[in-house]
């Protein structure tokens, strides 16, 4: 039964349909804002649900390849229907799980933008949301922060805002909680707009630069929150590839081989050969040779640079499952069963090592290098919206169609990074997926040099970080 509070809600959205596009005028910079920031957390061209959809304007500035939007207002969504011919719009109230049943799905995306505030049980209407989901679909929750409450209810008595009445008003770690009590696991937590009037032009700076700030961020006006169903899990992958840049490594090659442990019936390991002076090449070959009923590749690298061994060992691995192990070796390869099972378990979708947890071996790490990556590390997790520990262990594993998705949002950053570690984090940290650490012990060299130059690269980090926060949070 749908309850006195809803009636209420329900009558004022009916109330107020026609004169939907007046108040979005009246505000224009905030839903400017809000709608960017969306379109930031939601390509275009995704199979898209809007639950509480209003007129359909924010689904049809998604550019949904399938759009649906679901309304309990009929005039709502008459009036979406009118002017987005093109999508289609349900008279229904999302609360009613007959109404979700009947639309079938899956899709991409599900939207709630501002619909939490007028359920009367959010938990219950998460949790019925599953049916709609496979296991890379996004739930989208935006809302108002809560603290902005007396600020509303001014701009409502002033005219300013368009009329409302009772809501929820939950905070983003409400929200949170409520979508993990309902099986989902948070991605993404954010906050926009501290700012929402343009302000003679300073309205985007402030929006940009200073409410993305730590500490700042908690009183912006607007709260996002991006889920992904922990019920729907992929089938576990069938094969792997162990994919190894390996450049004036002869000394470790055997040992690679010898120690990479049986993860799965069909396993292959790709060596990328990356322009050695010494007998890298020649080794590789002997152990295919040693090794016949292991399934081992040799790949000549085109380019240089880590990041073009990893993309040409990808380009011929067929595997299920991608894992990079450098061929250093001071990540055990004892240590991939671990990666595999994280993946195999839904657990995450981007599964990296952290060098930085247990105490390091003498050797492995130089001060000024354990220094810097931590202090990396803790700006990529306030960039990336997850915990990062370490961002440059080189051993990372994710699945070919995860890959996919990264390498084809790749041209939002362009191709900045030498390493391959950045690409394969702020693409995953951009397409919503799980980012998730496993501890390894970081071992010292047995043989040859590092590679890494505390200063040259720590410059590139730098830069890194320059990139990460213009492209993914100073939006």
């Amino acid at each position: 039964m749908t309850s006195v509070r809803k009636r209420r809600i329900r009558a004022l959205s009916d109330q107020l349909a026609g004169e939907r596009d007046q108040w979005i005028a009246r505000n224009a910079f905030y839903y400017e804002e809000d709608e960017r920031y969306t379109r930031f957390v939601v390509p275009p061209g995704r199979r898209i649900l809007d639950l509480g959809c209003g007129n359909g304007r924010l689904l049809a500035a998604l550019q949904p390849s399938v759009g649906v939007g679901v309304d309990f207002s009929p005039a709502m969504v008459e009036e979406a229907r009118r002017r987005h011919p093109d999508l289609e719009f349900r008279l229904g109230d999302v609360e009613d799980s007959s109404v979700l049943e009947d639309i079938g799905g899956p899709f991409d995306v599900v939207i709630l933008s501002d619909t939490i505030g007028s359920l009367d049980d959010v938990q219950a209407t998460l949790a019925s949301l599953h049916s709609l989901c496979t296991p890379e679909t996004r739930i989208l929750i935006s809302y108002y922060n809560r603290l902005w409450a007396p600020v509303l209810r001014v701009g409502r008595w002033t005219g300013q805002q368009m009329p409302s009445t009772e809501q929820n008003w939950l905070s983003r770690r409400d929200i949170a909680h409520i979508l993990r009590l309902a099986d989902f696991d948070v991605v993404r937590v954010d906050s926009r707009q501290l700012l929402p009037k343009r302000a003679a032009g300073f309205g985007r700076a402030v929006n940009r630069f200073v409410a993305t700030l730590p500490g700042m961020s908690a009183l912006a006006l607007r709260s996002y929150v991006v889920a992904r169903s922990a019920v729907r899990r992929a089938a576990g992958p069938r094969s792997v590839s162990v994919v190894i840049p390996a450049r004036n490594e002869e000394g470790n090659i055997f040992a690679a081989v010898e120690r990479i442990p049986r993860m799965a019936d069909d396993q292959e390991i790709v060596f990328v050969e990356g322009h050695s002076t010494d007998e890298t090449a020649a080794m590789i070959e002997r152990v295919i040779d040693k090794y016949p009923e292991l399934d081992i590749k040799l790949v000549r690298q085109p380019g240089v640079g880590k990041a073009d061994a990893v993309r040409a060992g990808f380009d011929v691995a067929r595997g299920d499952l991608l894992m990079i192990l450098d061929a250093d070796l001071t990540t055990p390869p004892e240590d991939l069963p671990k990666f595999y099972d994280a993946i195999v378990s839904g657990k995450g979708e981007l599964v990296m090592g952290s060098r930085l947890v247990y105490p390091l071996e003498e050797d492995a790490m130089r001060a000024l290098n354990t220094a810097g990556n931590k202090l990396f590390s803790l700006l990529f997790s306030w960039m990336l919206h997850q915990r990062i520990t370490d961002t440059l262990c080189g051993t990372k594993v994710l699945t070919q169609e995860t890959y996919a998705r990264i390498e084809q949002g790749r041209q939002y950053f362009g191709d900045f990074d030498p390493f391959g570690d950045f690409d394969l984090i702020f693409g995953a940290a951009k397409q919503n997926l799980k980012i998730v650490e496993i501890p390894v012990r970081y071992r010292a060299r047995t043989y040859g040099t590092t590679q890494i130059s505390r200063f040259r690269h720590g410059l590139l980090l730098a830069r890194m970080t320059g990139v990460a926060y213009r492209r993914l949070k100073a939006l």
